[in-house]
């Protein structure tokens, strides 16, 4: 089996479990988009899941995904793929970020929020990080401070919320961390109505996340394999 057919037989495998999570959370599958999470992985993989449909990608570090992107526009030169920074962004990567990403998915502070604005020469689309459990060791904003960042967020030109995004806390069951992030965007979206987009659940709790409203799973393992380069 040649690359493209064992990414495209995951990519079969992925979406049916998204369909199965879907119908058994009387959900449309259409609600839920699938994040392709490429870091490690060569811009010759991201053009093959282009090539079987895929628009949205994800990186998690901006030394790896600057060149990386560019690499890819000169694969397939016509394509207008939507690339997202998922990882934690350092304030002094924000210039270089906006180079490349359409969105950027972890913004947990109010700082972090300033400097993206002050980088973006278009407008930016962004997701608030929140962390469950606000433990600071795995970065995020505290669930209790999201409408005070949201607010925030609000308040740029620069800026435009999309909505949120989370990981599961290691000790935690993905179905409680989840559902405590339904409740908050809830609870958000009365001031922030635009705020709509829900990222969370990854290859081993996609189900899990569905069931709580997840619009967004981001899955790198479970369609791309065991990662195969070094982050540079």
């Amino acid at each position: 089996m040649n690359r493209a057919e064992e990414l495209a037989a995951n990519l079969a495998d992925v979406r049916a479990r998204i369909a199965k999570a879907c119908a058994q959370a009387d959900r449309d599958e259409q609600q839920v988009t699938l994040l392709a999470v490429t870091k490690t992985f060569p811009a010759s993989d991201v053009a093959l899941l282009y090539d079987l449909g895929l628009t949205e990608f994800a990186e998690n570090r901006d030394q790896e995904a600057a060149p990386k992107t560019a690499e890819f526009a000169t694969l397939r030169p016509a394509a207008t793929p939507r690339w997202h920074m998922v990882g934690s962004l350092q304030r002094n990567k924000a210039k270089s970020a906006t180079r490349w990403a359409h969105q950027v998915d972890s913004v947990d502070s109010t700082r972090l929020a300033d400097a993206l604005a002050k980088a973006a020469t278009t407008r930016l689309d962004v997701l608030i990080q929140v962390s469950i459990d606000a433990d600071p060791l795995r970065g995020g904003c505290p669930i209790g401070d999201l409408p005070r960042l949201a607010d925030h967020i609000a308040r740029t030109d620069e800026l435009f919320l999309r909505g949120v995004m989370t990981v599961a806390p290691l000790g935690m069951h993905p179905q409680q961390a989840f559902a405590a992030l339904e409740q908050a965007v809830t609870r958000l979206r009365d001031d922030h109505p635009d705020a709509t987009v829900i990222s969370a659940g990854m290859s081993g709790d996609l189900e899990d996340a569905v069931a709580h409203g997840s619009t967004c799973v981001r899955v790198g393992t479970a369609l791309l394999g065991s990662r195969r380069l070094a982050s540079p």
